[in-house]
């Protein structure tokens, strides 16, 4: 029997108002962890805080942007005010797209600020607990633009491949601690960000947005797009007890679009 249960789990989803954060936070909580997150939007945390887990796992929400240090310090301290966490789930990112030859320092700096710097800051913040109790689950939420870079997310790519990065070097650092840090690369999910896209294209291309949807599925081996709870259930599997020996994996979830051996 699979042990996915994690009753008594505390867990951190960080930018969990839409998209993946918002079914990690729900999968999490169905699973039995008591789960805190944070994002932007008040209404959309008010929303989600509101869900009521199938299982005894619990929900609570805290307005921060983590493009911010002062702000992502005091998500940090408010949720872990009651106790450490178990579980950090480093998922906050944007994905602009624009030109290398116009991106300022400014835009490279701040995009690194939220992608980056926010895993850097939650990380160190939760980690000294989770190797005092010898248990901890950290993954990060980075992208197939990691390893297949995107011309047009040149700066986003950039920061989802140095998160690969660290959580593999702090894999073979904590993993004795039994701290296990993995990283989970998602592909053409549909989410608002991609409906936004799509609905760009269909003006410029005189289409509809479910005209582009559609295309762009057909060029995933599988012929669609993936949804946030194909992701959030490989995040959950990693966060459980039946990947226990899964530590420095960086595991797409793209439908077979990645190529490589």
């Amino acid at each position: 029997m699979i042990d996915l249960d994690l009753s008594g789990k505390r867990a951190m989803v960080t930018g969990a108002s839409l998209g993946i954060g918002e079914a990690v936070v729900k999968l999490l909580a169905d699973h039995g962890a008591d789960v805190s997150f944070c994002a932007r939007s008040e209404a959309g945390v008010a929303a989600l805080a509101e869900y009521q887990p199938k299982g005894v796992g619990s929900v609570m929400g805290f307005i921060a942007d983590l493009a911010d240090g002062v702000s992502t310090q005091n998500f940090l301290t408010a949720a872990t005010a009651t106790g450490a966490m178990d579980i950090l789930i480093n998922n906050v990112g944007a994905s602009p797209s624009r030109n290398f030859l116009y991106m300022t320092d400014a835009e490279w700096q701040s995009l690194h600020e939220l992608n980056l710097l926010s895993a850097v800051r939650c990380t160190r913040h939760c980690l000294p607990a989770m190797r005092k109790q010898k248990w901890g689950r950290v993954i990060m939420v980075a992208s197939g633009a990691a390893k297949y870079p995107n011309a047009a997310l040149i700066d986003y790519g950039a920061t989802k491949a140095a998160m690969i990065s660290m959580a593999k070097s702090l894999a073979r650092k904590y993993g004795s601690d039994g701290v296990l840090v993995n990283s989970v690369l998602p592909g053409l999910i549909h989410t608002a960000m991609w409906d936004r896209a799509a609905t760009e294209i269909a003006v410029a291309a005189d289409s509809t947005k479910e005209e582009v949807l559609m295309r762009n599925g057909r060029g995933v081996p599988v012929g669609r797009y993936g949804t946030s709870e194909e992701v959030a259930a490989m995040i959950i599997f990693l966060a459980s007890n039946a990947a226990s020996y899964v530590n420095g994996a960086a595991i797409e979830v793209d439908g077979g679009t990645s190529g490589h051996i």
